[in-house]
C-alpha cells in the first residue's frame, strides 16, 4: 500500500499489547532478517528499541523518524549494531540506512508500531517523503485498528510485563540509583543525557558507571549488553506470532 507513496526497501508491524510481550503481526524483511535476531528482538530486546520506549511513555501519535525518539548515543549502542538481536542489522551490519515509524495507539492502553526502512544503497528519507506519509496516516491507523479487533481473540494468556525483569537486571549486586543507570545506558543514552534525566552532575554519573563496572566485574558496555541478553534468555519462553497480515 505505502509503496505506491514512497518507495522503501523493508517494512515491519509489531504490537506491543498492554501487559504482553509483542505480537510480530507484519513481516516484511521478506526473509533477509535472522529468525534468531527476531526472537531475540522479541524476547527481550524490543525493551531497548526507542519505538517501544516511545510507545510504553505514552509519545504522540504519528509518523517519526527513529532518530527523533532515541537517545543521544543509540546509534552507537551495542543493541544497535548487534547482528545477534537488532534485526535489520541481521541482514549486513550498517545496511540500515534509516527507519522511521507510524506510532498507533490502541485499545486498552496497546500501542502499534509501523515501521518503513531504508537499507545500504539508499537515501534517507526526505522531509517531502514523511509529508507524503502522513497524508496517508488515517487510512494507516484505521486498518490497524480494525486489523487488532480481529486479534482480540488471539489465544495471548496475560504476562508479566518483561519490563519488570528489565527493572530487576542486576537487582542483587547494584542498589536502584545504580539499575537506572544501567537501564538508561542499555537504551543508548550517554553519561550527559543520563545526568540531565536523572538530575545528577555528570561527573556523579561517571563515577557510579565505574562502581557499576566494578560490581558487575566488567570493564566495558559491551560486557553489560552480554549480561543483559544473557538475563533475558532466562526469562520465560516467548508467545507464540500472531498470523501474518498483509499491509
Amino acid at each position: 500500500m505505502l509503496n505506491d507513496v514512497v518507495s522503501f526497501d523493508f517494512s515491519t508491524i509489531f504490537a506491543y499489547p498492554f501487559g504482553r510481550r509483542p505480537i510480530f503481526v507484519h513481516d516484511g524483511y521478506q526473509h533477509h532478517a535472522s529468525p534468531q535476531a527476531l526472537d531475540a528482538y522479541l524476547g527481550g530486546t524490543y525493551l531497548l528499541d526507542p519505538f517501544y520506549t516511545a510507545c510504553v511513555h505514552g509519545h504522540a501519535p504519528g509518523l517519526w523518524r527513529m532518530a527523533e525518539l532515541a537517545p543521544d548515543d543509540f546509534f552507537a549502542s551495542d543493541f544497535f549494531n548487534s547482528a545477534e538481536v537488532h534485526p535489520c542489522v541481521s541482514m549486513e551490519p550498517g545496511a540500515l540506512v534509516e527507519e522511521i515509524g507510524f506510532i498507533v495507539p490502541l485499545r486498552g492502553g496497546s500501542s502499534a508500531v509501523y515501521s518503513l526502512m531504508r537499507m545500504k544503497g539508499h537515501e534517507p528519507f526526505r522531509d517531502e517523503d514523511l509529508a507524503a506519509l502522513r497524508a496517508t496516516e488515517p487510512v494507516v491507523r484505521q486498518t490497524l485498528r480494525s486489523h487488532f479487533r480481529s486479534l482480540e481473540e488471539f489465544p495471548l494468556p496475560r504476562q508479566t510485563l518483561m519490563e519488570a525483569a528489565f527493572e530487576r537486571f542486576c537487582e542483587s549486586s547494584l542498589t536502584h540509583q545504580q539499575r537506572r543507570i544501567v537501564q538508561l545506558i542499555l537504551r543508548g543514552h550517554s553519561s550527559t543525557s543520563i545526568a540531565e534525566i536523572l538530575e545528577l552532575s555528570e561527573g556523579t554519573v561517571k563515577i557510579h558507571r565505574k562502581n557499576i563496572y566494578r560490581r558487575l566485574n566488567i570493564s566495558s558496555q559491551t560486557e553489560l549488553f552480554n549480561l543483559f541478553i544473557q538475563d533475558m534468555n532466562r526469562q520465560p519462553a516467548m508467545l507464540p506470532r500472531a498470523a501474518a497480515a498483509r499491509f
